[in-house]
């Protein structure tokens, strides 16, 4: 743990290489993983309310069509949203950050904020904000670890990213987040 922590960096640069399925399932599980038979998850959340929603972008995952995927934390598994390299689309809303071309693997952090905000109200919000940092630093932290690079993007174009990745309703994007190998 102290080793991730010392090497923690945002990257911007990734190796043109394909990630596995394994280091895909480890790094939603860090994000978003069940951690417990009660449901707890690997980032905390006010009132275990759990609002984030993990979408992802696949360009170069071993195994794996490219396309745009949402992760079920209670299987552990993903479902297929839309087949297609939607990856010029996501660089464009994400005002044309160089990153999101290069890395094989786009994480895309979503909240439903009524799960939150009818317990909390408006102070509801901030604790999304906290739990989407909380769940994007243990995806740094992973990512380090395995050897990988990433950054958070919090620069796009809301409504853009929402029809990019088919949104369900209530679903409000957060975070861009792109992941690859790095030297």
């Amino acid at each position: 743990m102290e080793e991730a922590l010392l090497k923690r960096r945002s990257v911007r640069e990734y190796l043109p290489e394909p990630l596995t399925l394994k280091e895909l399932s480890q790094l939603l599980w860090s994000a978003q993983g069940i951690t417990d038979p009660y449901g707890f998850r690997t980032a905390p959340s006010a009132g275990a309310l759990y609002p984030l929603e993990l979408y992802f972008h696949a360009t170069k995952i071993l195994g794996l069509d490219t396309g745009i995927y949402r992760y079920d934390p209670h299987r552990h598994s993903i479902l297929e949203v839309k087949k297609g390299n939607f990856a010029e689309d996501i660089f464009r809303c994400g005002l044309s950050q160089e990153q999101i071309l290069l890395a094989p693997l786009v994480l895309l952090f979503f909240a439903i904020p009524e799960r939150t905000t009818r317990k909390y109200g408006r102070r509801g919000i901030r604790y999304i904000f906290n739990e989407v940092g909380h769940s994007a630093q243990n995806v740094y932290l992973q990512a380090t670890a395995m050897g990988l690079g990433t950054v958070v993007i919090g620069a796009f174009y809301d409504e853009d990213l929402k029809a990019i990745v088919g949104a369900r309703t209530g679903e409000e994007p957060l975070y861009i987040m792109p992941i690859g190998r790095v030297e």
